[in-house]
């Protein structure tokens, strides 16, 4: 593949704000690698607390891998070799117990995952397995969450039912309820909205909105029109010399309309 080409700058001015205070999460040379294949090589980034972060770019680019590798999800995955660094609020992830990081980054997939158990079983999933929440206050915490993912209304007479009977804009709302009883700062979203119809569609992305005055959000997508309508800020990541690699980031209206590198261009371009 032919080098990463800079085009001319042009002038823009950007039409989001320029973070404030030190990042949430700093990615620092940070490569996967399968084999002697790079999935992602020298990425490297700075993502601001209480903002949408988006990451775009075509598939095999590496996103989802990136953002496994945030709260160590990818260490699940058998034969890859991770070197680099991540740190979270000052402090290497890899000097934090793995359980205790992933309900601080908190992380919803694509297809809902549901258990087969209870609704209210279903959000508690996380909170039991840290069993730091006292039991007498497990009712509170799973009331807290509904509301907060916007499904109370729809299953505060049904949280003995089975989760499997809720539609699956439903359920990926339930599953972002369970994400949020652990009360994490970061929440990490792999196209969340893929499998969903366009209500539901609408509903998560009115919730990102509304989450992330308290919440910093890594949101992956491949609908553009979705990033310009949620992200604060971008990375787009694109394939070269068969590796994943950060080519650009920007402010997201900045990137989207005045891209500096040519991958860029043609990937908004063509789309994926």
């Amino acid at each position: 593949m032919p080098e990463l080409t800079i085009l001319p700058e042009k002038p823009c001015e950007p039409t989001c704000p320029k973070p404030q205070g030190p990042p949430v999460l700093e990615v620092r040379n940070l490569n996967v690698i399968a084999g002697k294949r790079h999935l992602l090589r020298n990425v490297n980034l700075d993502i601001a607390p209480r903002q949408v972060f988006g990451l775009i770019g075509p598939s095999g680019a590496g996103k989802s891998t990136l953002l496994k590798c945030l709260n160590r999800l990818i260490e699940l995955t058998p034969n890859l070799r991770v070197n680099g660094d991540v740190r979270f609020e000052g402090r290497s992830i890899y000097d934090q117990n793995p359980d205790d990081l992933r309900a601080k980054i908190g992380i919803l997939f694509q297809q809902p995952v549901i258990f087969p158990t209870s609704i209210y079983r279903n959000v508690l999933f996380g909170v039991r397995h840290l069993g730091v929440t006292p039991r007498s206050q497990w009712p509170e915490t799973v009331e807290h969450a509904l509301r907060e993912a916007a499904i109370w209304d729809e299953v505060k007479d049904r949280l003995k039912e089975p989760a499997a009977r809720l539609s699956v804009g439903q359920q990926q709302r339930m599953c972002l309820a369970r994400t949020l009883a652990s009360n994490p700062q970061v929440i990490l979203m792999d196209e969340p909205t893929s499998a969903l119809d366009p209500k539901s569609t609408q509903a998560i992305e009115e919730l990102i909105l509304g989450l992330k005055v308290r919440h910093t959000i890594v949101l992956v997508t491949h609908n553009i029109p979705q990033a310009r309508r949620v992200a604060d800020w971008l990375a787009c990541l694109c394939v070269n010399d068969d590796a994943g690699e950060v080519i650009e980031t920007a402010c997201c209206d900045t990137l989207l309309d005045s891209p500096q590198c040519r991958a860029a261009v043609e990937y908004l371009k063509h789309g994926d």
